[in-house]
């Protein structure tokens, strides 16, 4: 397949940074541009001599009734049969999507509400999460959408014993705020001093070391230990397990679900039925978000995936790491019909901020 530069066009003052294929010129992208965001707008199909008033290109309306026409035969817009306007395909909003510049521009508002959100104090990341799916709904009017990290790789940061009652309870603080912790029968011959020492013995196994390694270090301790200390390691290691085990299962949370009722009415009642059968299932929602670890911003348009069907919905999810490890992704779902520069900002600048929250705490 041969290769077309890019070349940079600032057509109805934005910049476009566009492969112009031999059927797609500037001129069309710009008026592609013009229909996408119309309709996303206004939701009414969109005519020519709208799409005259809102370009720049100083061309006849007989120009434009003829460009647009090239466009429906290219599979980028569609025209209703009861309208003499057109609406973008999925092929449409993939190929304005692609020719969008790179970073985009959050308004005022967005800009605000996400500084305000991370100005706050926090230090567990999953409260943070979920937090995030709230300002994400709120920015963008959407359903915000995020997957937590698998604790299973995470650092344990501190464990403690603590003295309730005739009890014990086990405290364990993994390195990006995860807390758990557990009811111990205290063993009657362990006394004050014997606890301290328990407890600085077990630390210094665990400190700094993954769940899972913490987990085999406590269950050899154990095995080595006399009655009342294999008492207490073998909690700490069922503590170890069972944060393994959340762990080892990823979830999703999500946030806003109600603003996707309001645009149920525009949609076709297969796709209600999908996006909220997808969004009931954790599962159905992890396919979706399966492949967004590795790209800086992803957007699947319509039936682009082969996990959605035929639906008129769209997600766009970025990743957030702890360094040079991808932890989890944050997201957004709505209709095709989307504001895509300010999702498309808001998502990218929210996974950026998670992660320099997540790379502080692992630090």
């Amino acid at each position: 397949m041969s290769q077309h530069p890019k070349m940079p066009s600032t057509l109805g003052g934005r910049l476009l940074n566009v492969m112009v294929e031999p059927e797609l010129g500037i001129r069309k992208i710009e008026l592609l541009r013009v229909v996408v965001e119309e309709y996303v707008r206004t939701g009414e199909p969109v005519g020519s001599e709208t799409v005259a008033e809102r370009s720049d290109l100083g061309v006849s309306s007989a120009t434009i009734r003829n460009e647009l026409s090239a466009l429906e035969e290219l599979g980028f817009l569609s025209h209703p049969h009861t309208s003499a306007g057109r609406i973008p395909t999925d092929a449409g909003y993939r190929k304005y999507v692609d020719a969008l510049p790179p970073g985009g521009r959050m308004r005022d508002a967005q800009r605000r509400a996400i500084a305000g959100f991370f100005a706050e104090t926090m230090l567990d990341l999953e409260d943070v999460l979920k937090g995030t799916t709230q300002l994400l709904s709120r920015v963008t009017q959407y359903a915000g959408l995020a997957v937590p990290p698998s604790g299973s790789s995470e650092l344990v940061a501190r464990t403690e014993l603590i003295e309730l009652g005739n009890g014990l309870m086990l405290l364990v603080v993994g390195q990006r705020g995860r807390v758990d912790k557990a009811m111990i029968d205290r063993p009657a011959e362990l006394d004050a001093e014997g606890l301290a020492a328990l407890e600085r013995a077990l630390a210094d196994r665990v400190q700094d070391k993954t769940v899972s390694e913490a987990r085999a270090e406590v269950l050899k301790a154990a095995a080595a230990a006399g009655r009342a200390e294999r008492e207490i390691f073998a909690a700490a290691a069922d503590v170890f397990g069972d944060m393994q085990m959340g762990a080892g299962s990823h979830h999703v949370l999500i946030g806003g679900v109600a603003n996707l009722a309001d645009e149920a009415a525009h949609w076709r009642r297969e796709t209600v039925r999908r996006l909220f059968e997808a969004l009931e299932h954790e599962s159905e929602m992890l396919e979706l978000l399966r492949d967004v670890t590795t790209e800086d911003l992803t957007v699947t348009i319509g039936a682009e995936h082969p996990h959605t069907g035929d639906w008129e919905a769209s997600i766009v999810s970025a990743p957030f790491h702890a360094g040079s490890i991808a932890l989890g992704a944050v997201g957004v779902v709505g209709p095709t019909a989307m504001d895509y520069v300010g999702v498309m900002a808001s998502v990218r600048a929210v996974a950026r901020r998670l992660t320099e929250l997540a790379t502080e705490l692992d630090a």
